[in-house]
């Protein structure tokens, strides 16, 4: 869980990454891809910050991947319900900072209740100073166990159901829960790697004009 960690941490395993990677570089995906450390390495340069000595062609094409997929997000738009039967539009809430948070989908998942449970309390917080959260997931096998669980978290923010994943495949979204911050003009401004706690996520608010 690469995003609840500290600054100092995440540069040790980002040098231990590199290390083994220069030891023992990954293979070529069959999709002629980069494998997922160097995808992770590339991850925290750009969203973290860290630096790495490692001189490597697939880490180079890391960092185009993800640069496209930038420029992807920049252009990404949709329209899905909540749990409720609710249309929620991205576009439409220009003039709002929003979150756009991913769960990985795991009723069992203790520290990823503590992820929601986080964002519900900023959500209470600063909804009135124009904070929307839109939690998206792929819609699970049971929705009746995912409204008992909203109701068991007490869980404010819109639920929404992203029905064969393809928003999620829109930002580029693979197993990990992710994070995605919008100013109030819809400019993406902050990114997450992984889970998130309290304080990554108002730093990643903090870059939208929100403090608190």
């Amino acid at each position: 869980m690469l995003g609840t960690v500290g600054a100092e941490a995440l540069q040790a395993a980002a040098d231990t990454l590199a290390q083994a990677l220069g030891e023992t570089p990954e293979p070529v995906g069959k999709d002629g891809l980069p494998g997922r450390g160097y995808m992770d390495l590339a991850k925290l340069k750009q969203f973290v910050g860290i630096t790495t000595d490692l001189k490597d062609p697939m880490l180079t094409k890391a960092d185009e991947v993800l640069t496209a997929n930038e420029a992807d997000l920049a252009k990404v738009d949709f329209t899905l319900k909540d749990v409720n039967g609710k249309k929620w539009t991205l576009s439409a809430l220009k003039g709002k900072i929003v979150l756009v948070h991913f769960w990985s989908w795991s009723p069992q998942c203790e520290i990823c209740h503590k992820e929601m449970q986080d964002l519900d309390l900023i959500y209470t917080h600063f909804q009135s100073q124009g904070l929307v959260i839109l939690s998206v997931i792929t819609t699970p096998d049971d929705v009746l166990d995912l409204n008992h669980l909203l109701t068991y978290l007490s869980y404010h923010p819109p639920v929404l159901l992203d029905n064969g994943g393809k928003v999620g495949q829109a930002f580029h979204i693979d197993s990990r829960p992710r994070s995605f911050v919008f100013d109030r003009d819809g400019k993406l401004v902050g990114q997450s790697l992984d889970l998130c706690t309290q304080r990554q996520f108002f730093t990643m608010l903090g870059k939208a004009g929100l403090h608190p």
